[in-house]
């Protein structure tokens, strides 16, 4: 049985009305217009109102000025926004494809190009960490590179996916405009994704680019962040041919000057350019962009001597490392992605990504207080390191029936290659520089920057996986297995001899089971067993066992949840259990192994939409229990692992005054509990709680769209240690305030 849906052929079976029914509807809930769309599927014409309080009846302007729905089989396209329009209905689960968030199961969030222009990100980690309790952030400013942890396990920017492809996006920091969504999938997900090239564990994310849509679009926005930052950004899509099949999308970013930090400054630049194809059978899209980020004043953080008490933290917007320290980083990437419907039950793919980045610095490599009065002294290194990564991929997707059964078969290979060098020279000065964490005075630079190749490392990665989700009862039950094989293939050298200095070739296969019940429309309950995969470690040269290498590691979750529809407000909660194992030296015979172990139990609760006209919440609250389960001779076993808080809690809200049509008035806040710096949990952090403020006035001018933002960090302005990427102490940024006009043509 055949329909259309503006003009795009569909086929379902009559069992598969009610779910596209009830997709439809709760897609579309808060649309405010009113439109009745006939759906011819077995035999019978469904109409699925989709009205607000206003109207009942569609005009048919309306109904012609629609954005296309794009049905890929029988579920409408996870792109399409939730209610209030800050998260969309599904994401990509990997090489599962894109999954209506009802009907995944896993825990997961999709945030939409709204939210990212309203809340003013300027890094991926600004958007992740605002309201997510299990994405926890430091809130430390000026790092080399965007450092986030996802359900307490610490992730690494470099692991993020462009398009479902590794080793696409920028290698240290992403500036979001040129991103429609931005997917996280808590958890491992070696079976959807492959394994991480750098290690993360705790979960996942994708960055989704943006596309040209069927209107055209012109969008100027200007911008301001203290002290003196300024900026703008060009956003141009349009849409050529008969039927719109061909569509470009140009992002242009430029932004420069000082930060709410003392002597520190920031300079971003970034160009994209999408380009796609859509015929009736196939699609092709192609990016590219160019990103440039430079920071001067460059934060790398402190630790503490032993024996050293911790101090009170100096003012927030205290730069703690040399004023001329800096970063400096350079990406190009380029993707070509083809997708072909074989037939209407097969569809089959292929991308191929590179990207290459070049990156300068010049940070602390010794920041150690000294003293409990604050005194600590200071000595600089040169950092230059260069990465060329090249990743392909192929697969397909179908869908058919076995009598009762229904059948989702996915099928991946993936092929990912990166050469790395490190170029570096530690003790910059000749002499450990002296001065006070609340008075930093820096002494000049007297030497140029300069650096000696140290490692050239060669990383392959070679995995391919199957899996099958079986559905029953009208898909209310569906059951998805796994399997994925991985091999690692890595050597490392001398860069400057060519000397080997460790090779590496293992392999594992690592299964993944999750099942999902949809009891009602508006009630699913899933379990997960999935494992990650991460390269094994290679013991030290101080070890016994030097140069040793391990295989895989595999990290293992369990978890168990709940997802509620309410409509308009979406809840989650969860319950998870993830181990990893942990590598160390022993202090005793001094043979190095990977006997460790980290076990992290956690409970998560979370909501997203609009529960009450004019209103929007989301956020939650996240419990974490993150164990050193086994170490080194027991030293610190049963102790919590650092840098990472027992309690987190987020809300973010969003009012539309009643009295003033378009304003709208922002506010968010953090809490979080202590966390210790050290495995041995004799110091630790205290606890902080942050507060944001904003407003959003959305107007016209001479028949123009204008869209002003202003939002309010840290609106206290309140003073606090925390935990670097790199160290153990660093000041939390300071009250910053942004402010952005966005204009449309």
């Amino acid at each position: 049985m055949k329909s259309t849906l503006n003009g795009r052929c569909l086929s379902a079976p009559a069992s598969e009305a009610r779910q596209l029914t009830s997709v439809v509807g709760r897609t579309h809930k808060a649309t405010p217009i009113a439109l009745a769309v006939g759906l011819a599927l077995g035999g019978v014409t469904f109409y699925v109102p989709l009205a607000s309080a206003q109207s009942t009846t569609p005009e048919p302007s309306n109904i012609e000025s629609l954005p296309q729905l794009d049905v890929l089989g029988n579920t409408i396209s996870a792109n399409e926004a939730y209610s209030g329009g800050q998260v969309a209905n599904g994401s990509r689960a990997g090489m599962l494809g894109e999954k209506d968030f009802m009907e995944t199961p896993f825990n997961s969030i999709s945030y939409t190009e709204k939210f990212i222009a309203d809340s003013q990100a300027q890094a991926v980690t600004d958007v992740i960490a605002a309201t997510d309790p299990s994405v926890f952030s430091s809130g430390v400013t000026g790092e080399n590179l965007e450092s986030y942890s996802i359900r307490g396990f610490r992730s690494d920017i470099g692991d993020v996916t462009f398009d479902g492809m590794f080793g696409v996006a920028p290698y240290y920091r992403s500036s979001p405009e040129m991103f429609e969504r931005i997917e996280v999938l808590k958890g491992p997900s070696a079976l959807l994704n492959g394994m991480p090239p750098n290690g993360s564990v705790g979960g996942s994310v994708n960055l989704v680019p943006k596309r040209a849509g069927n209107e055209p679009m012109t969008e100027f926005t200007a911008t301001y962040m203290s002290d003196s930052q300024f900026g703008g950004h060009i956003d141009v899509g349009r849409r050529f041919g008969k039927r719109n099949q061909f569509g470009v999308r140009f992002n242009g970013v430029y932004r420069d000057g000082e930060t709410a930090v003392n002597q520190q400054e920031k300079e971003v630049q970034l160009a994209s350019l999408a380009l796609d194809w859509r015929g009736d059978q196939a699609r092709i899209s192609a990016d590219l962009y160019m990103s440039e980020d430079r920071i001067n004043g460059a934060t790398r953080g402190l630790t503490l001597a032993p024996g050293v008490k911790l101090p009170r933290p100096p003012e927030p917007d205290t730069l703690l490392n040399p004023d001329w320290g800096f970063n400096h980083s350079k990406d190009k990437g380029a993707m070509l992605r083809g997708e072909i419907d074989v037939s209407d039950q097969v569809m089959v793919y292929a991308a191929i990504g590179t990207s290459e980045t070049t990156f300068r610095a010049t940070n602390s490599s010794v920041a150690q207080i000294i003293n409990d009065a604050g005194d600590y002294r200071n000595n600089m290194g040169d950092v230059g390191d260069e990465a060329k990564r090249t990743s392909v991929e192929t697969g397909l997707q179908s869908h058919f029936q076995t009598g009762y059964i229904g059948h989702e078969v996915a099928i991946n290979a993936q092929r990912y290659k990166e050469d790395y060098q490190l170029n570096a020279r530690r003790g910059v000065l000749n002499q450990d520089w002296i001065t006070n964490i609340y008075n930093p005075v820096w002494d000049p630079r007297d030497t140029p920057f300069n650096v000696q190749p140290i490692t050239q490392t060669d990383l392959r990665l070679t995995s391919y996986g199957i899996a099958d989700t079986l559905s029953v009862a009208e898909d209310r039950v569906q059951l998805t297995l796994g399997l994925r094989h991985q091999e690692v293939v890595q050597d490392s050298a001398l860069a400057s001899t060519g000397m080997p200095l460790s090779s590496y070739d293992e392999s594992a296969v690592t299964p993944a089971v999750a099942v999902i019940f949809k009891a009602t429309d508006a009630l699913s309950v899933y379990a997960n067993y999935i494992e990650g995969l991460s390269q094994g470690a290679t013991a030290p040269t101080t070890a016994e066992n030097a140069g040793e290498v391990f295989e895989p590691y595999k990290t293992k979750q369990n978890e168990i949840g709940l997802k509620f529809d309410l409509g308009d407000f979406a809840h989650t909660l969860s319950l998870y259990q993830i181990k990893r194992p942990n590598s160390y030296t022993d202090p005793v015979t001094n043979v190095f192994s990977s006997g460790g172990e980290q076990r992290n139990r956690g409970a998560e609760w979370s909501f997203f939409g609009s529960p009450l006209h004019r209103l929007r919440l989301m956020g939650g609250i996240a419990y974490l229990d993150a164990e050193l389960t086994k170490t080194a001779g027991g030293v610190n076993q049963g102790n919590q692992a650092p840098g990472i808080p027992e309690l987190t809690g987020k809300l973010g809200v969003e009012w539309d005054v009643p009295a003033l049509l378009g304003l709208t008035l922002t506010g968010n806040t953090t809490s979080v509990s202590e966390q210790y710096i050290n495995s041995d949990n004799f110091i630790s952090l205290s606890g902080r709680t942050l507060y944001d403020m904003g407003a959003r006035y959305d107007t016209s001018v001479s028949g123009q769209s204008l869209i002003w933002r202003l939002n309010i960090k840290n609106l206290t302005n309140k003073t606090y240690w925390a935990t670097p990427h790199y160290t153990s102490l660093g000041v939390g940024a300071p009250r910053t305030v942004m402010l952005s006009a966005t204009m449309g043509f």
